[in-house]
């Protein structure tokens, strides 16, 4: 009796576990929009675009130094887990004249993890200003033009989010310093939208079978 309770312990409930969460994330249904239709990314130097693209957005500000620590962070509890999936990246906006910054951190990076989805744009301050306002959210960049918080943007530009959150109401961003945050809430808020995609494509799938 002993040894089957330790078996169900083991193997059984991890098991019945993973199903229950697994299938808890396919019920949820669809992340929020809160936002329709942000900018694309013409104004922008470097080879990266938002639409057609899962995109964790970010803005790195002109102190890449000191917010690199939060990119390690994204890195790895969200990128290394999620970068596997088509059409997914991390998108990085910075003042020009920082790209010297920027190899330097993708470098570092890259000692980690492979980094070929880390993308990074440049534009004037103005650009960026101009371009985080489209986002519409309650945030605001610092006087680096950078922010602790990262966006989660879908294959049509919509800014995703909750609109329910326990601790914030609406909640457009989510806080890169606290990897509390990151494990607690934007890993199961990238799980989800990713799971609304692949049942989009299912669905698609299963009716040119038709």
């Amino acid at each position: 009796m002993k040894k089957t309770f330790v078996l169900v312990v083991l193997f059984v409930f991890p098991l019945v576990a993973y199903l229950f969460f697994a299938s808890g994330v396919n019920n949820f249904g669809r992340l929020p929009v809160l936002t329709e239709n942000v900018d694309e990314l013409e104004q922008f130097t470097g080879d990266a675009k938002l639409e057609g693209k899962i995109t964790i957005l970010g803005f790195l500000g002109t102190e890449i130094g000191k917010i690199k620590g939060n990119a390690f962070n994204l890195n790895q509890k969200i990128y290394k887990r999620f970068s596997e999936f088509n059409d997914f990246q991390m998108l990085m906006m910075v003042p020009t004249g920082y790209e010297e910054e920027v190899t330097a951190l993708k470098e570092e990076l890259g000692t980690l993890s492979d980094v070929d989805k880390w993308n990074f744009v440049f534009g004037s301050t103005a650009e960026i200003e101009t371009f985080f306002k489209s986002l519409e959210t309650n945030l605001s960049l610092d006087e680096t033009y950078g922010t602790p918080y990262v966006f989660i943007v879908d294959k049509d530009r919509n800014l995703r989010g909750r609109n329910d959150d326990e601790d914030e109401g609406v909640k457009y961003g989510f806080n890169t310093t606290s990897v509390a945050e990151l494990n607690n809430k934007m890993e199961d808020d990238v799980k989800i939208i990713l799971a609304e995609y692949r049942l989009a494509l299912k669905k698609n799938n299963a009716n040119r079978s038709k």
